[in-house]
C-alpha cells in the first residue's frame, strides 16, 4: 500500500439494495492498483449472490438500524478515517454514517434519499410499483424479474448485457425497506431511520453523483437530497453525469465514475491539518 501522507488510505464501497459487494468487483482491483485499501462491507447475514438467492431468509430479516451500526463499527476500527462511497441505498447508509461524524469524505451514487425527499418522478413510481404492489408481501423479500431490472437498472444498454449484469449480481431487496424508507417513508410521522441531520456543520463533505438516465433513482431526486443539505456549513457538491442509469458503477465507462468519485473525495476530504486550519479559521 502506497503512503498517503496522513490522507485517508481507505476506502468503503457500500452495496445498495438488489445487490451485494460483488457490485463492486470492478472498482475494488481499480482502487487498490492506486494504492487504497478496500472495504466491502454488506449486511449483517448477508452471504454470497448464489445462496442470497437459494434463501432469502437474511435479506427479509434485514434492519436498517442494525446495519448501519454494523458498518459503522467496521469504519470505527480503522485507523484512519476513510473515504466512504455508497451506491443507491449504499448512498443512504453513506449519509447516516456521515451524520454520525464517521469517514474524512463521502460521495453517494444514484442515491436512495433519506427521509423528507418528496420528490418522485414517474419512472421511480414505475420501478418500486412491482415491489409494492401487493401489501400481503410486505414482509419478505422481492426480487425482479429480468425485465423489471433492466428498465430500472439497466436501461441503458442491451437487454443482453442486462441479463447478463441479471444473473450475475442480481438478488432480492427486503420489501419492509421499500415500503419503509422508499415512496411511502414521507407518510409516516415522526422521525425515520432514514432521517439525518441536514444542519449539521460537522459532518464531512459529501459529494452527489447522479446519472442522467437514471429511472429508479433519478437525477431530480438526488438534486433534492443535496439541496436539503443547504442548511449545513459542511461542503456539499451535485455533479450529473448524462445518459448514465442506476448501472452507472459497472456499465461501460465505470471508471469515469470511479475516477471522479475518488478525485473530488481526496480533494476535500478532511485530514488533522485542515481540521486545524479550519479551527483556527
Amino acid at each position: 500500500m502506497q503512503n498517503h501522507d496522513g490522507k485517508p488510505d481507505t476506502i468503503v464501497l457500500i452495496h445498495g439494495l438488489w445487490m451485494t459487494p460483488r457490485s463492486w468487483e470492478h472498482w475494488v482491483p481499480y482502487y487498490e492498483a492506486q494504492g487504497y485499501r478496500v472495504i466491502t462491507p454488506t449486511y449483517p447475514g448477508f452471504s454470497e449472490v448464489e445462496e442470497l438467492r437459494a434463501d432469502p431468509t437474511p435479506i427479509a430479516n434485514a434492519q436498517v438500524p442494525e446495519t448501519v451500526d454494523h458498518i459503522a463499527v467496521v469504519i470505527s476500527e480503522l485507523e484512519r478515517p476513510p473515504l466512504i462511497m455508497g451506491h443507491s441505498f449504499g448512498g443512504t447508509l453513506t449519509q447516516l454514517l456521515l451524520d454520525r461524524g464517521l469517514g474524512a469524505a463521502g460521495v453517494v451514487i444514484n442515491s436512495a434519499p433519506t427521509e423528507g425527499i418528496r420528490v418522485q418522478p414517474l419512472s421511480q413510481l414505475r420501478s418500486f410499483f412491482p415491489a409494492l404492489k401487493n401489501p400481503l408481501k410486505a414482509h419478505g423479500a422481492f426480487g425482479f424479474t429480468p425485465s423489471q431490472f433492466h428498465y430500472a437498472f439497466t436501461n441503458t444498454i442491451s437487454e443482453e448485457d442486462s441479463a447478463r449484469a441479471y444473473e450475475r449480481y442480481h438478488i432480492p431487496a427486503p420489501t419492509r425497506w421499500l415500503w419503509g424508507y422508499g415512496v411511502f417513508a414521507n407518510l409516516k410521522p415522526g422521525p425515520q431511520e432514514t432521517w439525518v441531520n441536514y444542519a449539521n456543520d460537522n459532518r464531512a463533505p459529501l459529494l452527489f453523483i447522479a446519472g442522467g438516465s437514471d429511472h429508479i433513482m433519478p437525477p431530480s431526486v438526488n438534486r433534492s437530497n443535496a439541496k436539503h443539505y443547504d442548511k449545513s456549513k459542511a461542503l456539499t457538491e451535485y455533479v450529473e453525469f448524462e445518459g448514465r442509469s442506476h448501472w452507472t458503477c459497472a456499465e461501460p465507462g465505470w471508471e469515469q465514475i470511479a475516477d471522479k468519485a475518488l478525485e473530488w473525495a481526496v480533494t476535500h476530504a478532511r485530514t488533522p491539518e485542515r481540521e486545524v486550519a479550519a479551527a483556527g479559521s
